[in-house]
This record gives C-alpha cells, sequence and structure tokens, in this order.
C-alpha cells in the first residue's frame, strides 16, 4: 500500500460519523447478550441494524471474512467467527465491528463480560480498557508512534504483569479498513512515524492473562492464545488534531447499555 493518507477535517467528520454508526451497533450487540444468545444471531441483528442505518458492514467479504462481527469468546484474542454455540454465564466476549459508507470506514471493538466473571480476569478487562486510553493520552502532534506503543506495552506488562499480543496490531483508518501506519501495542518512545495533523489510526490493545504466544485456528481467521488462558481487546479509532487525539467512536453507547443489562458486569476505568 502507498504511504499514510492523511486525512481533511471534512474527512475525519465522515469517519467519525460511521464509528459512531459502530458504537451504537456494539451498543445493541450489548442490549442481547445474555446467556443462551449465539453469535449467529447477535451477527445478524448487527448486519440489519448497519443497513438500516444506509452503511454496509465493513467486515462482511473483506478477504472473504464471512460476518459483520467478529466475536471472539474467552481465550479467543480476535476474529472469531459468529457461530451457534450459546454463550454461557461467566464468559468474556470481544465484538468487533467495522462499517463503510460515504466512501470510508469506521472500527472500533468491545470486551464485554457476562456475569460472574472471575476476579483475575475482570481485572485483565479493566486492566486492558484503561490501556486503550493511555495509548490514546499518548498520541500527540510531533509524538511518535511508539509513545503510543509504549504506553499501552508498559502499562500492561510492566505496571499489572499482562502479555501483549505483537502478531496483531492497530493500523491506519480510511477509504481503507486497513491502511499506514501499522499500530503495535509494544515497542519504545521517540520511534516510528511522526504523528502528524490528519492521522486516522485504530488503536486497539490485544492483551493476555497469560503468555503473549497465539496459534490460529484451520479456519484461517480465529487467533486463540496459546496457553488457552483470557484475552482481552478494546479498539478505539482516533485522528490527531489540534495537536492531540480527538476519539472519533464513542464507548458511552455501549456502557449506557451495560448499565441496564443485568447480564452484563461494568467494566470501570481505574482512573
Amino acid at each position: 500500500m502507498s504511504a499514510i493518507q492523511y486525512k481533511t477535517d471534512e474527512e475525519i467528520e465522515i469517519i467519525r460519523e460511521n464509528c459512531l454508526l459502530v458504537s451504537r451497533t456494539l451498543a445493541m450487540v450489548g442490549g442481547f447478550l445474555k446467556p443462551g444468545v449465539t453469535g449467529s444471531f447477535l451477527d445478524q441483528k448487527a448486519e440489519e441494524f448497519i443497513r438500516d442505518h444506509g452503511a454496509e458492514p465493513g467486515f462482511k467479504g473483506y478477504r472473504d471474512f464471512p460476518a459483520t462481527l467478529c466475536i471472539s469468546k474467552n481465550e479467543v484474542v480476535v476474529h472469531g467467527i459468529p457461530n451457534e454455540t450459546p454463550y454461557e454465564e461467566g464468559d468474556i466476549v470481544s465484538v468487533d465491528c467495522g462499517v463503510y459508507a460515504k466512501g470510508f470506514f469506521g472500527d472500533a471493538a468491545y470486551t464485554f463480560a457476562m456475569g460472574d466473571v472471575g476476579e483475575d480476569v475482570m481485572k485483565l478487562l479493566v486492566v486492558t480498557k484503561d490501556s486503550l486510553y493511555k495509548g490514546i493520552e499518548a498520541a500527540k502532534r510531533d509524538g511518535r508512534l511508539g509513545d503510543i506503543s509504549h504506553a499501552i506495552q508498559h502499562y500492561t506488562e510492566k505496571v499489572h504483569g499482562y502479555s501483549v499480543v505483537r502478531e496483531l496490531v492497530g493500523h491506519g483508518l480510511g477509504r481503507n479498513l486497513h491502511e499506514k501506519p501499522e499500530v503495535p501495542n509494544f515497542g519504545k518512545r521517540g520511534r516510528g512515524v511522526k504523528l502528524q495533523e490528519g492521522l486516522v489510526i485504530a488503536i486497539e490493545p490485544m492483551i493476555n492473562l497469560g503468555t503473549r504466544n497465539v496459534v490460529q485456528a484451520n479456519d484461517g481467521w480465529t487467533v486463540y492464545t496459546k496457553d488457552r488462558k483470557a484475552s482481552a481487546h478494546y479498539e478505539h479509532t482516533i485522528a490527531v488534531r489540534n495537536g492531540k487525539a480527538d476519539i472519533l467512536s464513542d464507548h458511552s453507547f455501549v456502557e449506557e447499555v451495560i448499565e441496564k443489562n443485568d447480564n452484563l458486569e461494568k467494566i470501570s476505568l481505574k482512573n
């Protein structure tokens, strides 16, 4: 792919509109999540919701991916394919969604905790979600991409002892779902691409409770933790504007639904 495609203010607003639709789709999915519900059901509802709002699913058909949502349960890190297996009390369920409209994509993800999730796994979710905002805080004009990567890695690995997945990274976003630059969740301060006005990137920590090592299933998509311990995943799309990060997606829609759904546990930030 060509060099980084910096976005105009008008283009950023289109991407924001798409990211907000993604956020509302995640919230809609959260409203249905309960023991006994299947990924296939959630996927159908998400596709209907997106199309009803004048957009297209951003993931479906991308490199032949068969679904609207990536739904990744427990030890699945990312790229889980929705199926007919019912979710159970105590599952954690990562939902990653993309939409396409007006020539641009939107992208965001959220990990839901269903019912009585173990204390160790809940802490992993809180720390992973917190690390997303640590990364966002580091996304400042004239900084470097490595500042974001280091902030996430330091907080999750050095402070809390979890493991950052190396094989999967965040990415630029715009007219294509995956654009330059790649946005690793590990790295050194002061390294990498300079952060400039108009840069649009998806920041998405993927953090494991145990080993950082992962394996891919025979379906060519589903990525598991090698030790089958839990993994968490949160994602925002941001733009560098006015010298700092402008968050284009919005998890508050999701969190409002979690407050109302007795089957879900709230994942609160530490700070």
